[in-house]
């Protein structure tokens, strides 16, 4: 995976990677304060959406929060 790009604030860490051998973008959402931690694969057009807003996107799609966390992998939104 290559790290396109990354963004750190109060403790969230939102990384937007890409995967060459697959060929798609993966955003990468880790939360220290509370160790939760989640991916969400992005579309090309919409993955700067996605890395800005992760958690936005995954209520656009019917992901809720829960489900994010529940599941503790990658979500295909």
């Amino acid at each position: 995976m290559t790290e396109l790009a990354h963004r750190q604030n109060d403790g969230l860490s939102v990384a937007l990677l890409w995967s060459r051998a697959k060929e798609h973008l993966t955003v990468a959402v880790s939360d220290d304060r509370t160790g939760e931690r989640f991916e969400l694969e992005a579309a090309p057009d919409q993955a700067l959406d996605v890395f800005y807003h992760p958690y936005a996107y995954a209520a656009s799609r019917g992901v809720g929060i829960a489900d994010l966390l529940a599941e503790r992998g990658t979500v295909y939104a």
